[in-house]
C-alpha cells in the first residue's frame, strides 16, 4: 500500500539514524519501527484502577465530619424533646 506520512523531524532523524546503523531501505526501516510499535501497544498491561490506603474511623457511615456542630446540634434537639 502506498501512503504518505507527515513524519515530525525528530523523528525522521531518529529513523534515519536505525535505517543507517541497520542497514536497511527507508521502506524497511518504517516497517519494522511500525511492527515494533503496534506489537507493544498490544502487549502494554491495561492499567489497573487507583487503590490507595485504607483507614479505619471512629465515625458512622454518613456522619461528614465538617460538620460536627450540626450533628451536635441535632443531638442536644433530640435530647430536649418530651
Amino acid at each position: 500500500m502506498r501512503t504518505t506520512l507527515s513524519i515530525d523531524d525528530d523523528l525522521a532523524q531518529s529513523i534515519e539514524v536505525h535505517r543507517s546503523r541497520k542497514n536497511m531501505s527507508l521502506r524497511e526501516a518504517i516497517n519494522q519501527l511500525l511492527r515494533l510499535g503496534l506489537q507493544t501497544a498490544k502487549e502494554a498491561p491495561k492499567p489497573r484502577p487507583y487503590a490507595g490506603p485504607v483507614f479505619d474511623s471512629e465515625l458512622m457511615p454518613g456522619i461528614d465530619p465538617r460538620r460536627m456542630n450540626q450533628l451536635v446540634d441535632e443531638l442536644e434537639v433530640e435530647a430536649h424533646r418530651p
